[in-house]
C-alpha cells in the first residue's frame, strides 16, 4: 500500500470509520441487522404459523412466568397463536411499509426539490406552498384521512405514509440545491455547456446526497411508527395478517389481564424505532464534515 493511500483513506473507509465512532449507532445497527434477519428467515425462525390458533392455549403467559409452556416462548394471544411467530412475521410488513413509503416518497421529493431550487421563482413558490399546505395538517391526521379515502390495507397504508412525508424530502432537497446552485463548480458545469437536467441530477444532486440519507432513516422509523398507528386504528394492515401495529390493536382489550399481549408488540416497535433513530444519528454525524471535525 503507498503512503499516499495512507495519508488519504477512501470515503467509505472514512465514513465507516466515522460511523463506528458512535456505539449507540453501532447497537442500532446491530439492532436493526437482527430484525432484518428475522424478518428475512421468518419462515425459518417462527416455531409456529403465525395465524395458527393452539384453542388449548389461549392467553399462555411467557415461559418465565407461572403458566408459560416452552412450545410458546413469549406467550399465546386472546385467540391462542403464538406471539413470538407473529412478532417475527410482523416485522416483514412493518419493514416492507417503511421502506417502500420511504422509497415512494424519496423519489418524488427529490424531484419537486430540485425543480423548486432551479426554478426558484416560476416553479418554487407554488411547489412550496403546497407543501406549507400538507405540513399545515398532523401528519397522523392527513394519513388518517388519505386512508379513510382510499380504504383501509397494506399499499394504501404505504401510499398515505409516503404522501405525509413527502414535505420534509421536497423542503430538505431545494434548501440543500439552494446553496449549492452558486458555487462555482455549478457556474463551471454551465459555461461547459451542461444542460438542466444534467446539472441537477449529475452536478448538484450528489452533493445533497448526505442530509437525504439521514432523512431517510429518520422517516424509516417514522414510517413504523405511522404504519403501527394506522393498524391499532384499525386502518392498515387488516387482521388476521399479522403486523405489529394491528397486534396491538387486537390485544388493547386484555391489557389487565394479559398484559404481554400488549407489551411485547408495543416493545418490540419501541426497541425497532429507536434502533433506527440511533442509526440515523450515528448517519449524521460520520456524513456531515462538521461534526466529524467536532469528534
Amino acid at each position: 500500500m503507498t503512503s499516499a493511500a495512507l495519508a488519504y483513506p477512501s470515503p467509505l473507509r472514512e465514513f465507516w470509520q466515522a460511523f463506528v465512532r458512535n456505539k449507540g449507532a453501532l447497537g442500532g445497527l446491530a439492532f436493526l441487522l437482527l430484525v432484518v434477519a428475522c424478518a428475512l428467515l421468518a419462515p425459518w425462525l417462527a416455531p409456529h404459523d403465525p395465524s395458527q390458533q393452539f384453542r388449548d392455549a389461549l392467553l399462555t403467559p411467557p415461559v418465565w412466568l407461572e403458566g408459560g409452556q416452552w412450545r410458546f416462548l413469549l406467550g399465546t394471544d386472546e385467540l391462542g397463536r403464538d406471539l413470538l411467530s407473529r412478532l417475527i412475521h410482523g416485522a416483514r410488513l412493518s419493514l416492507l411499509i417503511g421502506l417502500a413509503s420511504v422509497v415512494l416518497a424519496l423519489l418524488p421529493g427529490v424531484l419537486l426539490g430540485l425543480l423548486a431550487g432551479f426554478s426558484p421563482r416560476r416553479l418554487g413558490p407554488p411547489i412550496m406552498r403546497a407543501m406549507d399546505v400538507m405540513l399545515a395538517l398532523p401528519a397522523l391526521l392527513l394519513a388518517v384521512a388519505i386512508v379513510a379515502i382510499l380504504g383501509p390495507g397494506l399499499l394504501n397504508t404505504v401510499i398515505a405514509i409516503a404522501i405525509v412525508s413527502l414535505p420534509a424530502y421536497v423542503r430538505l432537497t431545494r434548501a440543500a440545491v439552494l446553496g449549492e446552485v452558486e458555487r462555482d463548480y455549478v457556474t463551471a458545469a454551465r459555461l461547459a455547456g451542461s444542460g438542466p437536467l444534467r446539472l441537477m441530477f449529475v452536478s448538484v444532486l450528489p452533493n445533497c446526497l448526505a442530509p437525504l440519507i439521514v432523512q431517510a432513516s429518520l422517516s424509516f422509523s417514522a414510517a413504523i411508527l405511522d404504519a403501527a398507528a394506522l393498524g391499532f386504528l384499525g386502518l392498515g394492515v387488516q387482521p388476521p395478517t399479522p403486523e405489529w401495529g394491528s397486534m396491538l390493536a387486537s390485544a388493547r382489550d386484555y391489557i389487565e389481564r394479559a398484559w404481554w399481549v400488549v407489551t411485547l408488540p408495543g416493545l418490540t416497535i419501541l426497541l425497532t424505532v429507536l434502533a433506527i433513530n440511533l442509526m440515523g444519528d450515528g448517519l449524521r454525524d460520520a456524513l456531515d464534515p462538521k461534526l466529524k471535525d467536532v469528534q
